[in-house]
């Protein structure tokens, strides 16, 4: 948008600031745009019939309450693959992988009675929690049955003494991935934080050091390689560009 000298002096910084935002939103949408015809489709301008994803989702087995069937610990093993990362090429990030030397940000913006950076020190103190569960991903792999060891996320938000209006938490990986979970749904008592997968410490491909385990949602929510925590109100920050 061309904007004479004279008119940019009678409009506010802000009013130019959201000009430039809109033609910044402006600008996403067309990538987006042409991301979408790049595949050999356009984005259609109205709703029209599409075909469902063949095989996906896959079959998540849950119980009649919603919550994941626990299994025995001799079912335990290893993870299918790919490895999903979001990182370019899917390479695993470079992260720290000894649990004993974890440094997370801890974000709970005035919420809580603490906040920093969470050391393994800090998670040593409350009681321990081990439990195994089908780890199943919305496409038919990765899946696999996994023993996850670590503390109950309720036990560690008790910890940081969160106000009861905080409803959210915003965790972020080490591949930029990030999910937003209520805090209704990670104060289950099958939800863990946890560093040890079947009785090892969590590989690197599969979410060294830490690792959120949410076994009645699709993998992609068990977010791997925690390197953020942020707490919220109903209003989240936007995410970073």
């Amino acid at each position: 948008m061309a904007i004479s000298r004279r008119t940019a002096l009678r409009i506010s910084g802000s009013a130019l600031t959201g000009i430039s935002l809109g033609a910044l939103a402006g600008e996403r949408l067309a990538a987006r745009g042409r991301q979408a015809g790049q595949s050999g489709q356009e984005f259609p301008d109205t709703l029209v019939d599409g075909p469902l994803r063949e095989g996906f989702p896959a079959e998540l087995p849950l119980l009649p309450d919603g919550s994941a069937p626990l299994h025995d610990p001799s079912e335990a093993g290893g993870i299918t693959p790919p490895v999903l990362w979001r990182t370019e090429g899917r390479r695993t990030p470079d992260v720290e992988t000894d649990y004993r030397n974890m440094a997370i940000r801890v974000d709970t913006r005035g919420l809580g009675r603490m906040r920093g950076t969470l050391r393994f020190q800090d998670l040593e103190r409350l009681p321990q929690a081990s439990a195994t569960y089908l780890l199943q991903c919305g496409a038919p792999n990765p899946r696999g049955i996994v023993t996850w060891t670590g503390v109950r996320f309720a036990d560690f938000a008790d910890m940081l003494g969160l106000h009861e209006g905080v409803h959210y938490c915003r965790f972020t990986a080490a591949d930029d991935f990030y999910v937003d979970e209520d805090l209704v749904t990670l104060r289950h008592e099958q939800v863990l934080l946890a560093w040890l997968m079947n009785g090892q410490p969590i590989p690197a491909d599969h979410g060294a050091p830490l690792r959120l385990i949410v076994p009645f949602r699709y993998g992609n929510r068990s977010i791997k390689s925690i390197t953020g925590m942020m707490f919220a109100t109903p209003g989240l920050p936007r995410p970073a560009a």
